[in-house]
């Protein structure tokens, strides 16, 4: 290999090692980083939704974001820009939302669950494939979202991550204005949401994650579709080493669990494993890139991807709010309805968006 894959196969070692670490230091199995899961804790930590096991404000996308952003900036690279179809992929990162939310995690989260030996994951893995793959064939029939401006100001890229700072202050203020209403931010007691790694240890993963993320470019969707479009590995590189790393520290730390049963925050309806993740993998592939990295290219100044990171919380809000999300016990029928119009959500905007 060259030296750019030992150093994206380094990345992924890294980051499954820190999501393993993570999970020691207390957050919940197999969920040392999950984009989905943690932006969703976000949605509650804020009030937007009011499941009450699943609120607080995660470090760890404050750390992605701004980790990002600083060494695109140290670099040269950070550049505010926007304008291709800004409102519409707010809507493709709400049901990207959704399918993540059906599944149980994001595509991050589906490899830390792989290497925890979840077997629903590995369902949900050929389902995000397969998702991908959707995305290639529109792709290779001209599907375009529409060119990006680049504005005169910087201004515009730094606000999302501004807005995650000002909610990192309220954290480490604990801030609660009102103690019987609640508010603004919301803390679970209970569930997923009660346990984290220590404030600091969580934000400093945050930040190591971004910016190895932002100078490797990260991405599982985008390593899929290059591997299908010109058989390019480099991207997937990173992902086995994730996958390797954190399954190096889960046996000696006793989270190696394999099996279809029991495991933790998961559920075993397979055909909503595959359609979730199935979802998630044909909006990430028409947006250009997974969770993971919507958060990377925000923090590198792209509003549209800002859009998307936006709609993931609100679609976090929707699913919750309306039964959308999935549950140890399984899909309820509301979750399945919103999974398959999603789906031909997607093969609407697939078709519709092509160059002639």
């Amino acid at each position: 290999m060259d030296r750019s894959k030992w150093l994206i196969l380094a990345t992924g070692l890294s980051v499954g090692v820190i999501a393993a670490i993570l999970v020691k230091l207390g957050n919940p199995l197999n969920m040392g980083f999950c984009i989905a899961c943690f932006e969703r804790d976000i949605a509650g930590a804020v009030g937007l939704h009011r499941a009450a096991v699943v609120q607080y404000m995660r470090p760890e996308i404050i750390g992605l974001i701004l980790g990002a952003m600083l060494i695109a900036m140290f670099s040269g690279e950070f550049k505010a820009r926007g304008g291709s179809s800004t409102f519409l992929r707010f809507i493709m990162g709400v049901f990207m939302m959704i399918g993540a939310l059906v599944f149980l995690g994001c595509p991050l989260r589906d490899v830390l669950r792989m290497a925890g030996g979840d077997f629903n994951a590995y369902i949900g893995f050929l389902g995000f494939v397969a998702g991908v793959a959707t995305g290639v064939y529109f792709l290779r029939n001209g599907f375009n979202l529409g060119r990006q401006d680049y504005s005169h100001s910087n201004a515009g890229g730094v606000v999302l991550p501004l807005v995650f700072v000002f909610f990192y202050f309220l954290l480490l203020k604990g801030t609660v204005f009102n103690p019987d209403a609640g508010g603004p931010l919301f803390f679970s007691e209970t569930g997923p949401g009660s346990m984290f790694a220590p404030i600091f240890v969580a934000l400093a993963a945050g930040l190591i994650v971004g910016v190895l993320a932002q100078r490797t470019r990260l991405c599982l969707s985008g390593g899929i579709r290059d591997y299908i479009l010109i058989r390019d590995n480099y991207l997937l590189i990173g992902f086995l080493g994730i996958f390797a790393g954190a399954l190096i520290l889960n046996i000696p730390f006793g989270f190696f669990n394999p099996g279809f049963e029991d495991q933790p925050i998961a559920h075993t309806m397979h055909i909503w494993n595959f359609l979730g993740l199935y979802l998630v993998g044909l909006a990430a592939c028409l947006l250009g890139g997974c969770p993971l990295r919507q958060l990377i290219l925000t923090g590198e100044g792209d509003m549209d991807a800002a859009a998307v990171v936006a709609g993931m919380v609100v679609g976090a809000a929707f699913a919750h709010n309306f039964l959308f999300a999935a549950s140890p016990d399984g899909v309820g029928i509301y979750g399945q309805i919103a999974c398959v119009v999603g789906i031909l959500f997607m093969f609407w905007i697939g078709y519709s968006y092509r160059e002639e």
